[in-house]
């Protein structure tokens, strides 16, 4: 059979002529087709016509007297064939199906959803939904014959694998930008019950989760084509009523308050061996991390640190199946440098916030001291504790909350604590030394070493366990304050020299925390020796400026380090706009086999990212060739969103196939190449298996599509944030030499003075 020539049906297994003006001329077969009756035809197919075209002549050749809209085709593993891979798939002789068209298939399939004849049906009905529902004509003929509602009564009444169906053909419905915005309350707690139920399976758990991330971040300000609205104006983005940008954080966050035990569930479930459960939970953190409200930011958090969550990461970290789990990990310490900014960056204020007031009221009594009189008859209370005043809420102006967590967690941390405190109020007032002074200054410290300098921006490529547990750092880096103090002899007017001698410690014992042990960093705050620690502090002085541990300059690193990493984040996404060729890659699972199926077909791609940053568009080649600007030469597209994970050194070069002329020949088996990179999704595997022609670009596409991601916000390439740091330096001594070369001097740091006594005054315009 000839589709496109008038076609005569022979022998399915034999080579079928095609007639053409009286004379035969015989053709070799290029596609199999299937009908649903089992009639198998062998045809030769026109690459230039479309699917409708092929299908209707199909109709014809085959004498089916339904109307040709009824049908569509498909290949082998239940691909809808479109225009855009027709020509691909008759090219490499691919079998085909004539099927029923999505429209007809989803209203066939609403309507069985709707009879629930017997469990062995619903069961097959909703494992033939999760599949189709992906495709966009089927999803809205489902939803127009009201099969959401139908879904729903499954997700409500299923148990077992058909419930793991139901809700995986709810996650993929909700790929889509429209036609779930009716999901309501009951919905959202009915899936943090099967969440929160620990009998629950995995593979309901799976899309369980993915279910619920993708309402978190459904919140109006993520809504297409919002941002730019909501910059321009004061008030919130005005959406459409059936708009799925209706939910968020808040919305999710206040059924979880309702089911028992969810988040300590989720959080467990970090441990779990499927490395695939592992992964969704750490996304789902992630992403009620990126997307918490302000009105619940404080209680969320709360309920994180109560449940350790930190710790269970940590573990994570050690764990075999790490591979799979790195890009999770990274995005949860750039989640979690923000939410030490921000407790940083939140001033202490008793009178309106009680856990503040509760903190304060704790610490005082654990010193179990009495309030006393000075000289003056001024009462003494937080100054017998290392304070420099009794205003308690000013003296934590620059570490905010998070330094009043710190003190109450170093307290918590030391039974002790009340005799330090009585030994250095037993010495003469000079030789005191300030504990809640040092432990301040020990917050500002440990904030410049891991850079928690503005939230959304993390350049650390590696894991930092030592930073998520940040309160033991603490404690310990203010024990070794207090020891030195005592050590060096110091007075009241050495604190900025001993904070320096614990700054220059602080480096050595937390330098390579991704591959040192705690035990080694316990051993360098609490058994080196004074003299040691000054000897090598004063080789470093030989070496530094000491201008550039001045407060004021450190504010200004801050400030550079931020601008910096937006200017790179930019220059990023530009190089993925622009697009690049890459090899078409093996992924590492599938290298051991010669007759791999995951083979490419074609070794080049050439990809780009769309300008409304949704889409990543490609397109598969023999050979590289110009490609213009613009979408037209890349037929094929990946959407953002879809990508759960950049995973790195995960694919091989197929045989055959040198970047370049300086490329070495392949090796069987293939070697995992470090310039490859897997675009991963939650549920679907591997999208894309890339390597990259050289460092540079692997570093651009990389750390670029883990920045344009919504819960991303790190980088996984030392180039990336080499040129983040380069810049930051670039513009600090910039920034200096304007200084210095007019011999300003920069004072250690700025005192305020005391607020105004009224408003009765205004600021002087100076010319």
């Amino acid at each position: 059979m000839s589709v496109g020539a008038s076609p005569e049906t022979r022998n399915p297994l034999t080579s079928s002529p095609a007639v053409n003006g009286g004379s035969t001329v015989p053709l070799v077969p290029t596609n199999t087709v299937t009908t649903a009756t089992g009639l198998t035809v062998r045809t030769r197919i026109d690459p230039v016509l479309t699917v409708d075209d092929v299908v209707r002549q199909l109709c014809i050749n085959l004498k089916i007297k339904e109307p040709p809209a009824n049908f569509a085709l498909r290949d082998e593993t239940d691909e809808l064939v479109t225009n855009d891979n027709l020509r691909r798939k008759i090219k490499t002789k691919v079998n085909l199906k004539l099927v029923n068209a999505p429209s007809r298939e989803a209203r066939e399939t609403a309507e069985k959803l709707r009879l629930r004849d017997d469990a062995t049906t619903l069961k097959m009905t909703l494992f033939t939904l999760q599949k189709y529902i992906r495709e966009e004509e089927f999803a809205q003929a489902f939803i127009n014959c009201a099969g959401l509602s139908d879904l729903i009564t499954a997700i409500f009444s299923a148990h077992g694998n058909t419930l793991a169906y139901a809700l995986t053909a709810m996650q993929n419905l909700m790929e889509l930008d429209y036609g779930w915005a009716t999901l309501d309350d009951a919905f959202i707690f009915q899936v943090v019950q099967i969440l929160s139920s620990p009998q629950s399976l995995i593979n309901v758990c799976r899309p369980a989760t993915a279910i619920l991330k993708k309402l978190v971040e459904a919140d109006p300000t993520s809504a297409p084509g919002t941002q730019l609205a909501a910059s321009s104006s004061r008030g919130p983005p005005t959406l459409p009523a059936d708009s799925v940008y209706r939910y968020g954080f808040s919305v999710v966050f206040e059924q979880m308050r309702k089911g028992h035990g969810f988040l300590e569930t989720v959080i467990s479930r970090l441990g779990s061996a499927d490395t695939a459960m592992a992964q969704y939970s750490m996304m789902l953190i992630n992403s009620l991390l990126a997307h918490a409200s302000d009105t619940r930011w404080e209680e969320f958090i709360a309920e994180l640190e109560r449940l350790n969550v930190r710790k269970a990461v940590v573990r994570l970290m050690s764990s075999h199946t790490i591979e799979d789990l790195t890009s999770c990990i990274l995005d949860f310490q750039a989640n979690f440098i923000r939410v030490t900014y921000r407790k940083k960056t939140t001033l202490v204020d008793v009178e309106t916030e009680p856990a503040h007031a509760a903190a304060l009221k704790a610490i005082w009594a654990s010193s179990k001291l009495t309030e006393l009189l000075d000289e003056n008859g001024q009462v003494m209370k937080w100054r017998l504790l290392g304070f420099d005043s009794e205003n308690v809420e000013q003296e934590f102006n620059e570490v905010g909350a998070l330094g009043l967590e710190c003190l109450r967690k170093f307290i918590q941390m030391d039974p002790d604590f009340p005799k330090i405190i009585q030994e250095q109020l037993s010495r003469p007032p000079p030789r005191r030394c300030p504990v809640a002074k040092a432990s301040n200054d020990i917050v500002e410290m440990l904030s410049e070493h891991w850079a928690i300098f503005a939230p959304g921006y993390s350049t650390s490529t590696t894991f930092q366990p030592f930073f998520l547990d940040f309160y033991k750092v603490h404690s310990l880096a203010t024990h070794f304050f207090i020891r030195m103090w005592g050590e060096s002899g110091a007075a009241s007017g050495d604190f900025t020299r001993v904070a320096a001698l614990v700054r220059s410690q602080a480096k050595v014992a937390l330098r390579s925390e991704n591959v040192r042990a705690w035990h080694e960093v316990d051993h360098d705050f609490t058994e080196c020796e004074y003299r040691g620690v000054r000897e090598r502090q004063m080789k470093e002085l030989e070496q530094d400026d000491d201008l550039l541990s001045k407060i004021p300059v450190r504010n200004l690193r801050a400030k550079l380090y931020k601008e910096s990493f937006e200017f790179v984040r930019q220059q990023r996404i530009q190089c993925l706009m622009q697009g690049a060729w890459f090899v078409n890659a093996l992924p590492e699972k599938a290298t051991g086999s010669r007759d791999s199926t995951r083979r490419p077909n074609r070794p080049w791609r050439f990809i780009r990212l769309d300008p409304g940053l949704k889409y990543l568009h490609y397109v598969d080649s023999a050979m590289k060739f110009a490609v213009r600007s613009g979408l037209e030469d890349l037929p094929d597209r990946i959407e953002v969103a879809a990508i759960s994970e950049i995973a790195t050194g995960t694919c091989a070069a197929p045989p055959h196939v040198l970047r370049d002329q300086h490329d070495l020949p392949p090796t069987f088996p293939p070697v995992a190449s470090p310039l490859s990179f897997s675009l991963l999704s939650a549920h679907e595997g591997s999208l894309a298996d890339q390597i990259a022609p050289d460092q540079s670009r692997w570093a651009d596409w990389t750390d670029g599509l883990n920045m344009l991601r919504r819960d991303g916000g790190h980088v996984s390439s030392k180039e990336t944030a080499g040129f983040v740091q380069a810049l930051t330096e670039i513009g600090l001594k910039i920034k200096l030499l304007d200084l210095s070369g007019e011999m300003v001097e920069i004072p250690s740091g700025l005192v305020a003075g005391p607020p105004p006594s009224n408003t009765d005054f205004f600021f002087s315009e100076l010319m």
